[in-house]
Parts: structure tokens; sequence; C-alpha cells
């Protein structure tokens, strides 16, 4: 996004957690100045100078100004979304449905109204809902609305055939598609290990067992920590979708993006590969799916669909 003497300009709305490890990746490969905007200023000037002092260090000329004022995230590029409730053990993402739904809403009319040619990346839960009501409100052409979904998800599906087949991740090439959630879709039969289908290195029933594993990854590190939810995986994902807008990479990355009849969905925010440029989403990728894929693909975007028809239906009640 930046370009000539322009000098790229990065807002993230909400200091916790996985705001301040944005924050802190994003300074760390010298994508943008930054502003860490938190209701709890003084939370975020800490973070802020703690993050700067750290890029000193590091001598990396980048600067973290921690705010409490949307003025100070005017004319921004990109505005990162991570404002909201985080889970705790036994929650679900859809648990925090309507606590989450009118926090984006407010943030997205706020960063919106501050910078109106920004790309908005949203990582709130549940993102593909999340995603869909700060594209509503924003009033932002869909390509530069996008959710942090599919990243995250293929990470960890890569992680967890690398553990079972003490392989390096990056021998690993997997893809997950759909909602965010447990009715994801890791793509068994696109995934290979140095060019091989995992199906001709391990058993259905392990396959199987590893699919289930990912639908539910973020549950198993909330289990464990007790206090949150991820934030060092959250954070690097989005990092890598920042990335690929400020430096203009043209990369393909699965996210959460606004259908237009591709996939045979139309109206909805649904994880699948896309293009992602300096643009925002330059292009949908059309992958060819199984008849297996295709049944739980379709199967998810119900999902997401039946969400965001509850969370209409309680707002007008």
């Amino acid at each position: 996004m930046a370009s000539g003497n322009h000098k790229a300009k990065l807002s993230i709305i909400g200091a916790g957690n996985v705001g301040s490890h944005v924050a802190v990746y994003a300074a760390g490969k010298d994508l943008a100045d930054i502003v860490l905007l938190d209701q709890n200023a003084d939370k975020a000037r800490g973070t802020g100078l703690d993050i700067t002092q750290a890029m000193a260090m590091a001598n990396i000329d980048r600067v973290v100004t921690g705010t409490g004022d949307y003025a100070a995230t005017a004319g921004s590029d990109v505005v990162v979304i991570t404002a909201g409730l985080a889970r705790k053990p036994g929650m679900s993402r859809d648990d925090l449905l309507e606590a989450n739904a009118g926090i984006v809403q407010a943030v997205t009319r706020e960063a919106v109204r501050h910078s109106p040619g920004c790309i908005l990346v949203v990582v709130t839960n549940p993102v593909n809902t999340m995603a869909q009501l700060a594209y509503e409100v924003s009033g932002l052409p869909r390509e530069r609305v996008i959710g942090v979904s599919g990243v995250l998800d293929s990470a960890r599906f890569k992680a967890f055939i690398a553990e079972e087949l003490s392989v390096g991740a990056s021998r690993v090439d997997a893809v997950v598609l759909g909602d965010h959630g447990a009715q994801m879709v890791p793509l068994v039969d696109h995934c290979q290990v140095n060019g091989v289908p995992i199906g001709n290195l391990m058993s259905p029933e392990r396959i199987a067992a590893i699919v289930e594993r990912v639908r539910h990854g973020g549950s198993e590190i909330v289990n464990l920590l007790k206090t949150g939810s991820a934030y060092y995986a959250p954070g690097t994902a989005t990092v890598e979708l920042l990335e690929c807008i400020l430096k203009d990479r043209q990369v393909t990355i699965p996210c959460a993006v606004y259908l237009e009849g591709e996939y045979g969905v139309d109206g909805l925010y649904v994880g699948v590969p896309a293009l992602i440029g300096a643009a925002g989403v330059e292009k949908v990728i059309q992958l060819n799916l199984s008849a297996t894929e295709q049944r739980d693909f379709d199967l998810s975007v119900v999902h997401i669909r039946e969400r965001l028809d509850t969370l209409r239906a309680n707002t007008r009640a």
C-alpha cells in the first residue's frame, strides 16, 4: 500500500493479547508505523512504549503509538480489529456472538470515519460473522474487508500433520476453508507432505483424528491456558495477511471474504483461498473440491448463515 514517499500507517484496535502481538510482529517486520488503540488508553500507551523500546533494541526504526483516541488512527492504510471478548474454557466462538457484535460495529464506524480509504482486517470472533458486520457497517467494497480465519486454521492443520509424521511443518501443504469454528473444513484431499497426499502416509483413522483436533484447535489452547485464548498464532496469522497487503505480495491465503457467487455462495463471509495484495482481496481462488470436501463446505456455509440469521433475529427482538 505504501508507494513513493508515502509511509504506511497501520492501526490496531484492541491492545489485548492478540492486538499487542500483532503490533510487535508487524513492527518487527518493519511493515508500517503503528497506532495501538484501546479503551484503556494507558494500557495502549504502555504497550506501545514497550514495543517501541524493543524495536530500538533491534535497530528497527518503528514507533508504536498507544492511544485511546480514534483521531490518532486517521489516514490509516489498514485497520485491524481485535477488540472484543476472548473465550474462556467451555465457551465456543459462537458464545461471543452478541457481545462482540456491538463492539465490532461501534469500532468499525469510528475506524472508517477517520480512515475512509482503509482496508479492514477483522480478527474478533466469531470472525466470519464479525467480518460480515464490519462490511455492512463500513460501506466499504468487499475487497477491503477481510477476516482472519483460514490462514490460522491451516497453520494448525500443518502443525498437527507435521507432529504426526515427524516432519517439518514447512514440508506440509494444507488448507482449511469454511467457518472459523467446529464446522471448519480441513481439505484432506488437497493436503500433501513433500508432494505426497496424506492419504498415502497415514490411516483414515489418524487423518480423521487430526481433522477433529484442527476443528477444536483453539479450544484446546483455551482449556490449557484457562485464563484466555491463543494469541501467538492468531497474531502471526494476522501479520501474514498484513504483509501481503502492505507489501503488495500477491499471495494466495485462505481468509474470510465476502462471496458473490463463488463456491455457489452469495452474500456471505466464508473462508476461501484469496489472492491478497495492496487492494485487499484481489481475486477469489476457486478450488476443485472433492465430493466429501464440498459436502462439508456446504454444511459449514449453512452454519455461518444460521449464526448470522440468529444474530439478526436477536437484534430485532
